[in-house]
């Protein structure tokens, strides 16, 4: 059996005796009121206030609370013990608040090294306390009156060591029995480690090494989830990407062959027929509309038929005659105009019902060809040859393409012309009168050479084109030179003449297959006027087209050359004008 020296309880081992001294005084510690003495049991408490203060606080009062608890601890000496001091501590505290607060059991920290502590500050403070007071008061005598009454030398719980005061005692306990206390050494400051992450204190190295392994797996953890749907954010967004690509690319292929077949109707590479189909075709939309009689049908389609089956054209589109009217015109009128030069003598051909929209370049050739059959230096090359008719022409195309002249031409057609509405250019113009020995060659007005998009530079190389020849100094010169084919974007027209005025500026007279026959039978009057020439000239600010291609003629090829020619247009490159 083990006994407290302080209160005289009796305990059956040390670990009870040190559940005693931490409940009973260490953590309910009484404090006098008056002076902070603390370290004493609850009746030398009593006794202290009675002797060392009983003028200074109403004993009376003081006196019946104390005989009051000490009758209610009768029973359970333990347990009353420890309610006994609270109340106490009450009373005390009530009456010298502003020096030590109360303190409720939930804010006692529960750290015994931070409890132990706070005793041995308390009791330090009032040794101190009661020592300044001491000297203030001159309280030598009472002072050892109550130590040789209430003390008696402490001796240790845990060793019996006996020392001369409570304060020897407590750093007895705290330096040599610390382990039973659970409470560190004053002498031996232990290191402590904070947490970098969370603040944590700890005690051991090692201890915080563990808990920062924590922080760093509850980490990559999180981390790891995060990757994980990262993953899966980048696999949806790669997923949505694909579908908004393949939408785009399905959606840009059906533009594409929209705009292609769109292409392939407007150059007549649809497959809906060719110059046979879309003549019956608008025919038959006359009669029913009224303006063409079912007898009219019957007879332009037995003249069309013929026409198709013989390859020559029928002339219901042809005028001619209209070069020797231009030529009195301007001898006899025509005072602005300085000089002017015309082609040898060439029908105008315009489009009709089987070839409207298409016909252009079929339509120009047949000018060109009807000056060239007019001309005697082509009489060898061209020797029997009619104007023929579209078909024809296109059937004589794809003859030319077969003997190896243009193959990417051929190419880009899908090497067929007849049954189709595929429109020519001055390439396939090119090609076929270099099959039939006639020397031409293409140049090429690939920008402006003006202001305003305007070529100015096309008129002067037309003007030296009609007037290389020595030709006196007329006003009218009747030239040998063919017409030229003059191309652009979407059309292709016949330049028959040019005209210098008398300011210096240069008109080119054009024959357009576009104007019907009615408008250019105007020129065959013998009162021509000048407006009447209007649908023929062209100044240069009317020709603003971003490109423009001719082919001019110059000759007759011989056979050797008519070989080499087409050995080079297989990779014919067209003469480019700066």
């Amino acid at each position: 059996m083990l006994s407290c020296d302080i209160c005289g309880e009796t305990v059956t081992s040390e670990p009870d005796m040190k559940a005693h001294l931490l409940i009973v005084h260490m953590e309910n510690e009484v404090i006098c009121p008056f002076c902070k003495l603390s370290g004493v049991n609850y009746d030398e408490m009593c006794f202290h206030i009675e002797t060392a203060h009983f003028e200074q606080n109403e004993l009376e009062r003081s006196f019946e609370r104390i005989s009051t608890i000490q009758i209610r601890t009768s029973d359970n000496r333990k347990d009353n013990t420890l309610q006994c001091r609270m109340e106490v501590n009450s009373s005390v505290h009530s009456a010298c608040a502003s020096n030590h607060p109360k303190t409720s059991p939930q804010s006692l920290p529960s750290d015994d090294t931070l409890k132990h502590k706070a005793y041995s500050e308390n009791l330090t403070e009032s040794r101190k306390f009661l020592k300044s007071r001491e000297k203030e008061c001159d309280l030598s005598k009472i002072k050892g009156s109550i130590y040789e009454t209430v003390y008696s030398p402490p001796e240790c719980p845990f060793c019996g060591r006996i020392e001369d005061c409570s304060q020897d005692m407590e750093n007895h306990v705290k330096t040599k029995h610390a382990n039973l206390l659970d409470t560190p050494s004053e002498d031996h400051d232990q290191p402590l480690y904070d947490c970098p992450m969370c603040g944590l204190i700890c005690t051991n190295y090692h201890i915080l090494q563990e808990h920062v392994d924590l922080h760093l797996e509850e980490s990559n953890f999180g981390q790891g989830i995060n990757r994980v749907q990262c993953s899966r954010d980048l696999e949806l967004a790669h997923q949505l990407q694909q579908e908004e690509d393949r939408k785009r690319r399905s959606e840009e292929a059906r533009q594409e062959m929209g705009e292609f077949q769109k292409l392939q109707r407007q150059y007549g590479l649809d497959n809906s027929g060719g110059y046979k189909q879309q003549q019956l075709q608008n025919m038959e939309i006359e009669v029913n509309r009224g303006r063409m009689h079912p007898s009219e049908f019957h007879r332009r389609k037995a003249d069309m038929m013929e026409s198709l089956a013989i390859g020559i054209d029928d002339g219901k589109t042809k005028t001619s005659g209209i070069i020797e009217a231009l030529y009195r015109y301007y001898q006899n009128a025509a005072t602005d105009v300085r000089r002017v030069w015309l082609s040898t003598g060439v029908d105008h051909f315009h489009s009709s019902f089987g070839d409207k929209g298409w016909g252009c370049g079929y339509r120009n050739f047949q000018m060109l060809l009807s000056s060239l059959l007019q001309n005697d230096a082509y009489g060898d090359c061209l020797k029997g040859m009619s104007i023929p008719c579209i078909p024809k022409i296109q059937s004589m195309i794809e003859d030319a393409w077969k003997e190896g002249f243009d193959p990417q031409g051929a190419s880009q057609l899908n090497n067929r012309l007849q049954g189709t509405k595929a429109w020519i250019g001055a390439c396939e113009v090119y090609t076929l009168l270099t099959s039939l020995r006639v020397k031409c060659h293409i140049v090429d007005f690939h920008k402006s050479t003006g202001p305003l998009g305007t070529h100015p530079r096309l008129f002067e190389w037309i003007l030296n084109y009609y007037s290389s020849e020595r030709e006196g100094n007329p006003k009218v010169v009747c030239t040998s030179k063919p017409p030229i084919y003059l191309q652009h974007q979407g059309h292709s027209r016949t330049v028959v003449g040019i005209e210098e005025r008398k300011n210096r500026t240069l008109c080119l007279l054009i024959f357009d297959p576009g104007c019907p026959s009615r408008e250019m039978q105007k020129l065959l009057k013998q009162d021509t006027e000048a407006s009447n020439l209007k649908q023929l000239r062209k100044f240069v600010g009317n020709l603003k087209h971003k490109q423009y291609q001719i082919v001019a003629v110059e000759g007759v090829l011989s056979s050797e050359e008519k070989i080499a020619r087409r050995q080079a247009s297989q990779v014919f490159t067209a003469e480019k004008i700066p």
